[in-house]
């Protein structure tokens, strides 16, 4: 039986380390005021904890040596009490299509796996939320990999920021931050390692920041959380950051969700969707998301299509049809192709929107349901 502690109960058991090895605190994730105190702490004026934001999050800045409007006593303080230096990269795969996949390493050694996606209208950075997924998902890799630790809202934040890093998005030397266009992270999905919902308050503390005009500035439109289902927190979610919602919901009745994904369970179908429902700001202009992967024989059939559509019949959403990613010793295999068009074309029918995905970065393990940090990955082929 399925019975998942509360997320309270969750964020203290698998809480993230606030300091690095050396013992100093990280500055990334620190709200303003937070900040400031930090600051006020030391004896500094509170306008030094803006002018270190700034450095932070508008020039992206990874030594307190860089931050030349600080003066030399502060700089030598900062830097042994504090730290904004990003994960170190583990490894770097491209695959053919573009995708590119970090596996990064947190200030304890732990690993994540991180995915940017280059589209020709937006570039989408696929983000993580947990070391491992507390969740077992039957389809998913990540589900395969126990769930290790949350993430602080500074290791959050440090995925976006490392990918600006790579991708050149911060400004030059000597040019302003508004002069500096052209972003190639456009979006960002919490679809990665991990069920956000159950580590909810990091998340929605580095998607505050995330989405501040003064911080990282990018829009709650571009910004998508995908859940499997945590039902009390949907709704606080969309109180609190009202970004856009995914749902992964991968079957129509709660038999078969249940066998596939456990957390069905807890909060089955009834539950979850009168929490979507209920979430701010739905409407026809505003969908919901929901994912549904194509499994062979397992959740594809008319029958399947039609219940679906009943189910869902009432709520402004789209369907996007994910073809299973196969991976190593998967139990699944991907529906065939023209059994996902007659499926799509029954949902279309009844006027629901259902894109089929596009794959992408399948040849380096990076697309949906792939992701598993490579460590574990190794130990598990040793065994």
């Amino acid at each position: 039986m399925y019975a998942p502690m509360s997320v309270t109960s969750h964020a203290t058991k698998f809480a993230a380390p606030r300091t690095d090895a050396a013992g100093r605190i990280a500055l990334i994730g620190l709200t303003l005021p937070e900040m400031t105190a930090v600051m006020e702490g030391h004896g500094l004026p509170k306008f030094r904890a803006k002018q270190v934001w700034h450095w932070i999050y508008n020039r992206g800045v990874t030594d307190f040596e860089a931050m030349g409007n600080l003066p030399k006593d502060m700089r030598a303080l900062l830097t042994e009490k504090y730290s904004v230096e990003r994960p170190t990269l583990v490894t770097e795969q491209r695959s053919t299509d573009g995708t590119i996949k970090w596996l990064l390493a947190m200030a304890d050694g732990q690993q994540i796996e991180v995915v940017f996606i280059p589209e020709t209208d937006r570039g989408t950075l696929c983000i993580s939320s947990q070391v491992g997924c507390t969740l077992t998902c039957r389809f998913c890799h990540t589900g395969t990999q126990p769930l290790v630790r949350n993430l602080g809202p500074h290791e959050i934040l440090q995925q976006i920021m490392y990918a600006r890093d790579v991708l050149g998005e911060w400004p030059k030397v000597n040019e302003k931050a508004d002069q500096h266009k052209g972003r190639d992270v456009t979006n960002i999905v919490l679809m990665g390692m991990g069920e956000p919902l159950y580590n909810y308050d990091n998340v929605a503390k580095a998607m505050k920041i995330c989405m501040d005009e003064e911080g990282l500035g990018i829009s709650k439109r571009r910004i998508t959380l995908s859940t499997s289902g945590v039902v009390p927190q949907i709704i606080q979610c969309g109180e609190e950051l009202n970004v856009n919602l995914a749902i992964s919901l991968h079957a129509p009745n709660d038999e078969l969700r249940g066998e596939i994904m456990p957390i069905n369970n807890k909060y089955p179908l009834k539950e979850l969707l009168n929490a979507v429902r209920n979430y701010p700001g739905l409407s026809t202009v505003r969908r919901v998301t929901f994912e549904y992967v194509m499994l062979k024989d397992i959740n594809d059939s008319d029958d399947h299509a039609r219940e679906l559509i009943r189910l869902l019949r009432d709520i402004p959403c789209k369907v996007n049809l994910i073809p299973f990613n196969p991976w190593p010793n998967s139990p699944y295999e991907c529906s065939d192709r023209t059994r996902i068009t007659m499926f799509a074309s029954l949902l279309e029918n009844a006027e629901i929107d259902a894109p089929v995905r596009k794959t992408r970065g399948q040849d380096i393990l990076a697309a949906c349901g792939q992701l598993k940090s490579e460590s574990v990955r190794q130990k598990t082929q040793q065994q």
